[in-house]
């Protein structure tokens, strides 16, 4: 599967300092469908859950945001 990344998704990844591999990472781990999906994941490194708002369309993945949750919420 194809991992694309949106210019905004890499904005917020260079602010945050999330690494596209850890993106990149989560998505490989989760089986999705077609369609819009949001993933909140606790990672080692990070005090807060990531967020990953991602698209799948046949063969590519294109993350559209990704984003540390400052509230702290879980899945």
């Amino acid at each position: 599967m194809i991992v694309k990344f949106s210019r905004h998704a890499k904005r917020r990844a260079k602010l945050y300092k999330i690494p596209e591999s850890t993106v990149e990472k989560i998505l490989a781990d989760s089986d999705l469908s077609d369609g819009d999906h949001e993933l909140i994941r606790n990672v080692s490194g990070f005090k807060y859950p990531i967020k990953i708002v991602v698209s799948v369309e046949s063969d590519v993945m294109t993350v559209i945001t990704n984003y540390p949750l400052k509230k702290g919420r879980s899945q």
